[in-house]
C-alpha cells in the first residue's frame, strides 16, 4: 500500500497529512507545523533601521539587507519544512509527495528538498489552501 504525505503549507504555518490511496477513507492530519514569524510584519522583524553610507559626492544613502526580513523568515521556514519531509522519507513513511502552497512560497520550499525526496514529488498546487477545511482539501488536489 502506498502511502502519500500531503503538505498544505504558507508563510505562518503547515498542515501534514496522509493518505493510504483513494477509496481509503478521508485523509488523516498527522500534525500542524506553526510558523508565527510568518504573521510579522517587516517592521516587526527587525527593529533597527538600515545603516547609512555616504557617496562620494557627500550623499548619504540607506544600505538594503542582502534579504528581506520576510523572505528569510520564508526561506528558513521552507527549509524546516523540508528537514520534515527529508526525514520522513527516510523513515520510509511515505512513498509519495504532494505540495501545497502559495506559488512564491512553494518555490522556495520545492528549492529547499534535497533531490531524493524531491523525485517522490507527485503534484505541486500553487494556491493558497491552508484554510481550506479537511474534508473539503481532496476536491481541490485532483
Amino acid at each position: 500500500m502506498e502511502t502519500t504525505w500531503i503538505l498544505v503549507a504558507d508563510r505562518a504555518g503547515a498542515k501534514l497529512f496522509e493518505s493510504k490511496g483513494p477509496g481509503k477513507g478521508a485523509l488523516q492530519h498527522l500534525r500542524d507545523i506553526p510558523h508565527p514569524e510568518g504573521r510579522l510584519q517587516a517592521r516587526d522583524m527587525e527593529a533597527d533601521k538600515p545603516g547609512r553610507v555616504s557617496d562620494s559626492f557627500g550623499t548619504r544613502h540607506a544600505m538594503s539587507p542582502h534579504h528581506e526580513p520576510e523572505e528569510r523568515h520564508a526561506q528558513e521556514f521552507a527549509h524546516h519544512l523540508a528537514e520534515i519531509l527529508n526525514k520522513g522519507r527516510n523513515d520510509h513513511a511515505y512513498q509519495k509527495l504532494i505540495l501545497v502552497a502559495e506559488p512564491g512560497f512553494l518555490g522556495d520550499l520545492s528549492g529547499a528538498l534535497d533531490k531524493n525526496t524531491s523525485a517522490l514529488v507527485e503534484k505541486t498546487v500553487g494556491k493558497d489552501l491552508m484554510h481550506v477545511g479537511e474534508n473539503e482539501l481532496p476536491q481541490h488536489l485532483s
